[in-house]
């Protein structure tokens, strides 16, 4: 019992790690500005773990991130601003969620395209299915008898 109390703990602490990402060193000292760094972090993407954001990353690049989108902040940059500048640095894919641009319209359409290909793969099955059926002929009388002698025999 104890070892899975010990396991547990263990699990719990690594699972913990991703929100002490922002290290002590790298906080601003004006709260207010501190809120908008966190919050255009979290709209970053870590381009090394690539499905975390920098403000949940541990990643050295993720830190650089973070110092860069605080340094923009304190230089007067709009948050807009600061946002643009990586975005310029590094494309719309450091953007967790990328606007939709002629460049990005395959991955906002892509979902959708999956789903009317599925949906008409399941159509097609459903008429050839339904063909089938209205072309099998009925059982003749001798393979009535026979069907009947098996289920009676099982």
């Amino acid at each position: 019992m104890r070892s899975w109390l010990h396991i547990l703990a263990l699990l719990l602490g690594l699972s913990a790690t991703a929100a002490f990402a922002v290290e002590p060193d790298e906080v601003l000292d004006d709260p207010v500005l501190e809120a908008r760094a966190r919050a255009i972090s979290q709209e970053l993407r870590c381009v090394v773990c690539q499905n975390q954001s920098i403000e949940d990353s541990n990643a050295p690049l993720a830190r650089d991130m973070r110092v860069l989108v605080r340094e923009r902040i304190k230089q007067g940059d709009s948050d807009d601003q600061a946002r643009a500048f990586l975005v310029q640095r590094y494309g719309n894919f450091v953007l967790l969620r990328p606007p939709l641009q002629l460049d990005t319209l395959a991955l906002w359409l892509s979902p959708f395209l999956f789903l009317a290909v599925g949906g008409a793969l399941v159509l097609s099955y459903l008429r050839r299915l339904a063909r089938q059926a209205e072309r099998s002929e009925p059982l003749s009388a001798a393979e009535e008898a026979e069907l009947k002698r098996l289920a009676d025999e099982g």
